[in-house]
């Protein structure tokens, strides 16, 4: 087995070699422009762009006529949010979102109240779910969207959006939801989730970097957005710019996967998720859970390891690739948005670690990083007088967290 071992698949994908095999010919036998429709090269680069908007939709249950093509999720919710805004916001000046979604979505609608339009953020539980009853009593007569991610970046919470999305059609309401980490991991249906607009990215689900989608409905409601991009008309006007189409067939090619194999990945990457969960808890106390245990990813597994700060730890296990759920920023350390949002309290929250599990992860690999983590966390707290007085059962509630230091 090769160090350091891979386990950050949230983060991204390495690309499987089925999709590299179907990208290859496109980028020197058939290196047409999909916008030239007087040659062969042209139509031939075409044709393959068309094959994998088909490919996409089967993943999605859309129709390929509502697949729009994007460079990536944050360019995907930046036209959906705000071309949605700007081509409704004469009558309508309300967006919902929630506390825990990614930053491209937060840092959108903070945008878009710099343009006049009021958002509300709606807090998620402690295990990072929005209620269908929070979205019904946030909801007013100027709604024009609600944004709610799917699957939880970091904590791997699934929300329910088949109810959010009927709440939504019932008001009158256009539902976007962010599906970057669920498209390829649960099953996705837009018709019967009553989703109208949707991101995913490709190197999220073992594609190339560089290129994601934007679903976007073309009936029932027939939705409309205001292009981010001009400029030669793509993408039926919605967004301008020579086709990338090696990554496209890529992107295609790795729905397809992904849709073909999803149900059985998804049986083998919750066991192995649990495997690492189990070897972890069985030889360590003071481990949380961060998010739903029901109501998950089969492949997100977050944990918080009290009396040991999250950095330290991740130095502590350098042959393991994962993450931390703490931000550097310039001044200072500080908790994951997501984990803040949920109030986990910041001794946690500055502990916690997000292992994401994939398609190439080895139960070797799950029980080589099991005793890393063991092994760290037990030295680390070695060093902890916090966790010397919690084994000697004293009181902690009115110690002040410094850090872990």
């Amino acid at each position: 087995m090769k160090t350091p071992i891979y386990l950050d698949y949230q983060a991204t994908t390495p690309l499987d070699p089925r999709v590299l095999e179907s990208m290859l010919p496109y980028f020197t036998q058939h290196f047409g422009n999909a916008a030239s429709r007087n040659h062969a090269f042209g139509w031939e680069a075409e044709k393959a762009v068309e094959n994998a908007r088909e490919q996409v939709a089967a993943l999605l249950g859309a129709s390929s006529k509502e697949i729009v093509f994007t460079s990536g999720s944050t360019e995907s919710i930046n036209l959906a949010l705000k071309g949605v805004a700007q081509m409704y916001g004469e009558t309508k000046k309300h967006i919902i979102t929630s506390q825990a979604e990614h930053k491209a979505v937060l840092d959108t609608c903070k945008h878009l109240e710099k343009e006049g339009f009021e958002v509300t953020y709606l807090a998620p539980d402690k295990q990072a779910r929005v209620s269908v009853e929070q979205v019904r009593a946030a909801m007013r007569a100027d709604t024009i969207l609600v944004a709610l991610i799917w699957a939880n970046n970091e904590v791997g919470t699934l929300n329910p959006v088949r109810e959010i999305g009927a709440l939504c059609h019932e008001r009158g309401v256009l539902f976007f939801t962010d599906a970057t980490q669920a498209a390829g991991k649960v099953p996705v249906d837009v018709e019967a989730d009553q989703v109208d607009l949707l991101c995913l990215s490709g190197h999220k689900i073992y594609g190339p970097k560089g290129v994601g989608v934007l679903y976007v409905r073309r009936r029932n409601p027939r939705v409309r957005v205001q292009a981010q991009m001009d400029g030669g008309g793509h993408e039926r006007g919605m967004r301008s710019g020579t086709l990338n189409v090696p990554g496209i067939v890529g992107l295609g090619k790795a729905c397809e996967l992904a849709r073909l194999e999803l149900t059985s990945e998804a049986q083998r990457s919750a066991a192995l998720r649990d495997r690492l969960e189990k070897r972890i808890t069985d030889a360590l106390d003071h481990v949380h859970l961060n998010g739903s245990r029901e109501h998950r990813l089969p492949n997100n597994l977050n944990l918080s390891f009290a009396f040991v700060e999250g950095e330290s730890l991740i130095m502590g296990i350098k042959d393991c690739a994962v993450s931390s759920g703490s931000a550097c920023t310039s001044a200072s350390l500080e908790p994951s948005h997501v984990l803040r949002a949920m109030n986990v309290g910041e001794d946690l929250a500055h502990s916690s670690i997000r292992f994401g599990v994939g398609r190439f992860t080895t139960s070797e690999e799950i029980d080589f990083a099991a005793d890393q983590v063991i092994g760290a966390v037990k030295r680390l707290r070695e060093l902890s007088p916090l966790y010397e007085m919690a084994q000697e059962g004293i009181d902690l509630s009115q110690v002040n967290w410094q850090g872990g230091h």
